[in-house]
């Protein structure tokens, strides 16, 4: 066949609602090539009986296909699409929608009922008393509800075109409640006309060439973006009026009226520079799509006119405070947050907008972030630098100023530019042995650096003698680490007070109402509210919600003579108790070294008291702990590099497998302090002698406080009881949701990602799941580097058929049920997660005689601004699972993207909630759930491995692009082949 022919496709329909459908013929399409690939006709598909009820406990038969109408390569069929079976309600009349193959023909089609069901939604963000916070769901109040009599706009399994969307909610939301509180969001409703429009468009900023033997063109940086165009806008506010745009501060600018269109010219005055405007009508957006996506009258994600919206509500903030992604952080700090050392703790607010059950929505939150304090950079090494008190103290302090500057971004004094440079260190030579050439001038010559500055800016340098400077971040001493997060961590009243002033002030999101303001430079500036100008309005009180709290389960322990008892959980405080009880199953601990790196300090381990209370703590726990079968006494200097921590464990590996002959179980490391070679340890341990590592500080373990020092070794046991492979505790009854035999599997998904200014490393993808149902505490791991910054996760079918397939070898049958926590998506990536992550998944484990039910859930761990809204028709709720000790609760969000469990609000809240019980490290319930923490773990940890893994190459690889980097890390890191039996091959236990 000549590869250009055409390709015959054809479809075959199934039906859908009640009754059975009809079958689809097959088509006799033309067999084409392409690329050398031969494509083939495929037969009919045949129409299957069983529906798939879209409500629990209706059982009705809808149309289900089964093979689809042709085959897209040789010997690989296409399904066809899934009938819906019909649920109470409207009874409305649709097409049954069939999958199509790459040559078949047309089948029947099909025809059915399909009933709808009306429900209502939630809506919350909290900020809240914590003592409230004890497994609650917000929710609205049910009775204040208009619930919508419309169809919602889509139905559980329907598509857009060949793209599976999120479901919906199946009912009204959950009822079930041990109490009900009463709550104020932190989201403040937000108003705008319908019938108004907004224009958006894109603006391109072209420098102009440079002049010179070398013409070349002069890099605009994005901070100086902002600041040219409002210089074009300063110049023609007729056509181009400041007060009703606003920009994003690189590509895109949303306007209430038309701006002309074409290229301009401007002018950079402080940088001397002449830049091009081009700007480009995109689109134009209408209120009225985002009132009908709220209502439910339309199905499109409004995506468009949302970030236009959103940014209007940023303009005010953005111009008036340093801005830091979604947060804004005031210009000027108060006295009692500088914690010295050149920095200060710096308050600010996030915010977001995102359209809720009861419409559009302003969240904002407090916010707390440390900043390098303005400051001359003399003026700044006396505060940073120990000893420093003046210029000349830098020859003699050269390596801690290096330290403290480099990566620092300053101002230069001696032009009339803002323009930050980053510091990357100081030159070898003193200003005054400095020369270069001057490659402008005709002819060139060679000048200094002290004589330039005199002939070009008319400036001298008055410290000749000091060397150039270049700079990085430093990190924050431990007590001003504290004392930051105090301050992010007000008391719920004192937050609510925050908030409220936040949403009213002048250089907030709302704008100010009218006057001038002075800016950070204390030059006045008419404040413009731009937020009004879009015919946008804020109400400025918080939002009333009602929680449900939901009872805690029971649980099973073991007392000391060995029997399981039945234990409740202290409703008050949310937690229990192991005094006088014992884990469910207690590894023993037979062969274990205990390598002590506190020798050179002031404070030392006290070793044989340590020893004697952790083993006495694992004997009443019910976990046989020996004494170790080696004691090594070192310093943190054998952390420093990779090349000594091999030699240190090598070499202890090679005394204990003199007395336990390479039996070798775990390695317990109490180190001085926090140290950076923690990353050598773990790697050098785990991925290259397969031996598991538990570290603890020696200020833990030395704790001279009985009850402190006894809860601390409880947390260390059972961790190590974990790590062994045992189990901590068992709920009495199995999760809820799944009543009948069969084997349920939950997987946790996360993706770890480099720093945002790093360009180079990749990303690492760690994939958990369950191996013991119904007790659910054992878990198997995997972990794997990718491309740079990527987060689709790379293979995941390949991942999660490994998980099953080890499922299937430690219980001899594969789980009949899976459900997938996917943890650090956003909501624009949920298309990603159902249809590429999803697909990948169910064609790598689907097989003729194994196709097991799934259900996928996103969980949101982030600050309260993002996720404490409540989509108005999707299947989503939050859930405070944790006990707040201080502070304002924040609750993680949960989103069930696709679900063939036909789990109710009630089953899945209570699935959710009820896991949280299960995390092996505490004695209380956790604040997110398990699979999700425990990938998180993992793909941290792969992070570790990788930067470890870096120092040890050769210097010519110690750079490697992001691609060569996630190859080598993925041999890396399944290097890991545990010597000890008790430890299967790549079951990486990381609790």
């Amino acid at each position: 066949m000549d590869r250009n022919s055409d390709n015959h496709r054809g479809t075959g329909y199934a039906g859908r609602g009640r009754g059975r459908g009809r079958n689809g013929g097959g088509g006799r399409g033309g067999s084409t090539q392409s690329g050398g690939q031969q494509w083939v006709n495929g037969s009919g598909g045949q129409m299957g009986p069983g529906g798939w009820p879209y409500r629990p406990k209706q059982q009705q038969t809808g149309g289900q296909t089964g093979q689809g109408g042709g085959s897209y390569w040789p010997q690989q069929q296409q399904n066809g699409g899934q009938g819906v079976g019909p649920t109470r309600g409207q009874s409305v009349e649709v097409n049954g929608t069939g999958g199509y193959g790459s040559s078949g023909g047309g089948g029947e089609e099909g025809r059915g009922s399909v009933e709808w069901e009306t429900w209502s939604s939630y809506s919350g963000s909290v900020s809240s008393p914590s003592s409230w916070f004890r497994g609650v769901v917000y929710m609205r109040d049910i009775e204040s509800l208009q619930i919508s009599e419309k169809k919602p706009p889509l139905a559980l399994s329907e598509t857009t075109g060949n793209r599976i969307v999120p479901i919906n909610r199946p009912d009204k939301g959950g009822t079930d409640a041990d109490g009900k509180v009463g709550i104020l969001a932190n989201h403040f409703i937000v108003s705008y006309k319908p019938e108004d429009t907004i224009l958006h468009y894109r603006i391109d900023i072209e420098p102009q060439m440079s002049r010179g033997p070398q013409p070349t063109k002069n890099f605009i940086p994005k901070m100086d973006h902002r600041r040219i165009l409002n210089k074009l806008f300063s110049d023609d506010l007729t056509q181009l009026p400041d007060q009703k745009t606003a920009y994003d501060g690189m590509k895109f600018i949303f306007s209430k009226v038309p701006l002309p269109t074409g290229e301009f010219g401007g002018e950079d005055m402080e940088n001397h520079r002449s830049p091009r405007f081009t700007i480009t009508l995109v689109n134009e957006l209408s209120y009225a799509k985002l009132k009908d996506y709220i209502s439910g009258n339309h199905c499109d994600d409004p995506r468009d006119i949302l970030q236009g919206m959103d940014l209007v509500m940023k303009e005010n903030p953005s111009s008036q405070r340093i801005s830091v992604g979604r947060s804004f952080y005031s210009r000027q700090f108060r006295q009692s947050d500088d914690l010295g050392c050149g920095i200060a703790a710096f308050r600010g607010f996030q915010q977001s907008l995102k359209p809720t059950s009861q419409g559009l929505a302003l969240c904002l939150d407090h916010s707390a972030m440390a900043f390098y304090k303005h400051m001359p950079v003399v003026d700044f090494l006396m505060e940073h630098v120990w000893g420093f008190q003046e210029v000349n103290d830098v020859g003699k302090k050269k390596r801690d100023v290096v330290k403290a500057l480099r990566g620092l971004s300053v101002y230069v004094t001696h032009r009339n530019t803002k323009q930050k440079f980053p510091v990357a260190g100081l030159s070898k030579d003193s200003a005054r042995d400095i020369s270069f050439t001057l490659e402008n001038h005709e002819p060139p010559r060679e000048t200094g650096l002290v004589e330039y500055f005199w002939e070009k800016y008319n400036k001298e340098i008055l410290y000749d003698d000091i060397p150039g400077q270049r700079y990085p971040k430093e990190k924050l001493h431990r007590d001003d680490q504290k004392r930051l997060k105090d301050i992010s961590m007000p008391t719920p009243r004192e937050r609510k007070s925050i908030i409220y002033e936040m949403v009213q002030a002048k250089d907030g999101p709302c704008g100010p109402e009218r006057g001038t303001l002075l800016t950070h430079c204390n030059e006045p500036m008419t404040m413009r509210n731009v937020v009004r100008n879009f015919g946008i309005a804020v109400d400025k009180n918080m939002t009333r919600v009602v929680g449900r709290v939901l009872a805690p389960p029971t649980l099973k322990l073991r007392i000391p003579a060995g029997n399981p008892q039945v234990i409740r959980v202290d409703r008050e405080r949310c937690q229990w108790n192991l005094t006088g009880k014992s884990v469910m199953e207690g590894k023993p601990l037979k062969w274990w070294a205990l390598i002590d790196f506190s020798l050179f300090d002031r404070c030392r381990l006290n070793s044989g008291r340590f020893i004697q209370k952790l083993r006495k703590k694992c004997s009443d726990l019910g976990i046989p702990v020996e004494e170790p079968v080696v004691c090594r006494f070192t310093g943190m200097r054998d952390l420093s590099t990779v090349a000594a921590t091999q030699e240190l464990l090598d070499g202890v590996v090679k005394e204990a497998n003199r007395k336990c002959n390479g039996r070798l179980q775990l390695f317990v490391c109490v180190m001085s302090e926090k140290h950076d070679g923690k990353k050598y340890l773990k790697w050098v341990s785990e991925t290259r002698i397969g031996i598991m590592t538990q570290c603890c500080l020696v200020k833990n373990a030395n704790n001279p406080k009985e009850r402190e020092n006894d809860q601390y070794l409880s947390n260390l046991a059972l961790k190590i009881n974990a790590k062994l492979g045992g189990s901590n505790m068992e709920l009495v009854e199995r999760l809820p949701g799944f009543p009948g035999e069969e084997h349920v599997m939950f997987i946790g998904a996360d993706v770890n990602h480099p720093a945002p200014r790093n360009t180079t490393c990749p990303s690492f993808a760690g994939v958990v799941a369950t191996t013991n149902w119904p007790a659910v505490s054992r878990y198997v791991v995997r972990l794997c580097a990718q491309e740079h910054r990527k987060e689709k996760i790379v293979d995941f079918g390949a991942t999660c058929l490994d998980l099953v397939n080890t499922y299937a070898r430690l219980n001899k049958v594969k789980p009949q049920k899976i459900v997938v926590f996917r943890d650090g998506v956003s909501e624009g990536q949920f298309d990603m997660v159902l249809n590429e992550e999803l697909q990948d998944m169910k064609s790598a484990i689907y097989e003729d005689d194994y196709r097991p039910t799934i259900t996928l859930i996103v969980a949101q761990k982030r600050t309260v601004v993002d996720t404490k809204i409540v989509h108005p028709f999707r299947f989503d709720f939050y859930l405070c699972s944790q006990h707040g000790a201080i502070g304002t609760s924040k609750a993680a969000h949960y989103t069930v993207l696709w679900d063939e469990h036909n789990f109710t609000s009630d089953q899945i809240q209570k699935l959710v909630y009820h896991l949280c019980f299960t995390s092996a490290r505490c004695t209380k319930p956790v604040s997110l759930v398990p699979p999700v923490f425990y990938a998180d773990l993992v793909a941290f940890r792969g992070r570790l491995y990788h930067d470890a893994a870096m120092e040890f190459q050769p210097q010519s690889a110690a750079s490697p692009s992001s691609s060569s980097a996630a190859l080598l890390m993925r041999d890396a890191v399944m290097e890991f082949q545990p010597q000890s039996a008790a430890l299967p091959s790549r079951h990486l236990l990381l609790y």
